[in-house]
């Protein structure tokens, strides 16, 4: 078969996707592992800290999307790898210097200095090379890592908590920083065997480069906005309705939510944009669009099967799974079901725009979506005062970034066929 950017792309996410479901259950099997033989209070300070830690350096990850497209365009890997060092290096000392002391001195934690500085620089690293590895278009690599990095975890606390005998709340944070170190040692060596690493120097500010800084920016403040519906989420939800169903989202649609965009969302911006941006660069109109046509009928019929499974079943598996204390997010479920079609589609139509270079009309979308999530929540809140009004403001929110990144796709095409019209 030809090895062209759909053949490409089917094979890395069928690959992720069996990489991603091992990552799921052994690092599910773990949490309920730990939830069972661990302190409550260890597990709650662990987990805040490490959240407060991400939030700082997530945001890197905005970068990825902003590397990616400018690499397939200008192939100036030298001067984009040095303004994401020099970026992360200066991310990494603000979360050293600001988050770190607020974390050490308001939770009065007996875990070492030195111990909250390795897991920021270990973190920051796994960060650094995942970036690359997106850049550079090596899925396999990228695969692999999706499974290793949940089997090195538990690995490394087997080894801390076990046969060291390190309390249970160091062991987590040791095997979470060796971990990380492992990973990012690992794509740097299985990356390096293909793409030498580039030096450290001066960054050349061309038209290019800067316009590269531009989109790393705005791409930052789309990741951060796409972290915030879900967080806006939460607190109405802790704001507006009782603990019982304040626990019924946390514990069971959040975990649901959050696997479905794991297997299914995030292996669009993985492998689809990358090749959506070489396309673009090409002007391969054909391969465009067999990948948009794949992408839509896969989101179609995996939703579709996603809505008859929670329509008829939702009860069983959430009763046997969870237990019949949290049969209340059923209707959640269902609801989230109905709108899990736009959360896919809307991720193809943001890759598009963005291999196009419009990183600001995708973060505008991402803002048009949080305004609808507030706005429609409070308004479905005139009508019923049950929890299902804010899984149905989320998914009113992703349909209105669905039907706005359609709108801004269509204004492409236009102005891509006036260009090359004679």
């Amino acid at each position: 078969m030809k090895n062209n950017s759909i053949t490409r792309v089917k094979q890395a996410f069928f690959q992720n996707s069996a990489a991603t479901i091992a990552s799921i259950i052994i690092g599910l099997s773990f949490k309920i592992w730990l939830a069972h033989e661990l302190p409550k209070s260890d597990l709650a300070l662990f987990n805040t800290i490490i959240d407060v830690i991400l939030l700082a350096l997530i945001l890197m990850t905005g970068f990825r999307s902003s590397m990616v497209v400018t690499y397939s365009q200008i192939n100036n890997d030298r001067d984009i790898i040095n303004v994401f060092r020099f970026s992360l290096l200066a991310m990494v000392l603000f979360t050293w210097g600001i988050v770190l002391p607020y974390i050490k001195h308001k939770m009065q934690l007996d875990i070492s200095y030195f111990q909250f500085v390795a897991i920021i620089l270990a973190i920051g690293l796994k960060v650094y090379f995942t970036n690359l590895i997106a850049m550079y278009r090596l899925y396999p690599i990228s695969n692999k890592v999706t499974w290793l990095e949940p089997v090195s975890n538990v690995i490394f606390f087997i080894i801390c908590y076990f046969f060291l005998g390190f309390p249970p709340l160091k062991s987590l944070f040791l095997s979470l920083t060796l971990s990380c170190l492992f990973v990012a040692g690992f794509m740097y060596k299985h990356r390096n065997k293909t793409i030498a690493t580039r030096s450290l120097n001066t960054v050349t500010l061309n038209p290019e480069i800067v316009g590269f800084i531009k989109k790393s920016f705005i791409s930052a403040l789309e990741a951060a906005s796409s972290i915030l519906m879900i967080y806006i989420t939460i607190l109405l939800t802790v704001q507006h309705f009782s603990v019982d169903e304040l626990g019924d989202f946390q514990v069971v649609v959040r975990p649901i939510f959050t696997y479905l965009t794991l297997l299914l969302v995030f292996p669009i911006y993985k492998f689809v944009l990358p090749e959506l941006a070489v396309c673009v660069r090409n002007n391969d109109i054909e391969q465009i669009k067999q990948m948009k046509h794949w992408v839509y009928k896969l989101a179609i019929g995996f939703s579709a099967c996603f809505f008859i499974i929670m329509l008829f079943f939702a009860d069983t598996i959430i009763g046997f799974v969870f237990s019949n204390n949290y049969i209340g997010a059923v209707p959640v479920l269902v609801h989230f079901s109905v709108f899990f079609v736009f959360m896919m589609l809307n991720a193809f139509q943001l890759a598009y725009i963005k291999a196009n270079g419009f990183f600001l009309q995708s973060l505008m979308i991402r803002i048009a979506g949080i305004v609808t999530l507030v706005s429609s929540f409070y308004f479905y809140m005139q009508f019923t005062q049950n929890v299902v009004s804010i899984i149905s403001a989320l998914g009113t929110g992703y349909l209105t970034m669905f039907l706005f990144s359609c709108a801004v796709e269509r204004k492409i095409l236009q102005d891509n066929r006036q260009k090359s019209a004679p």
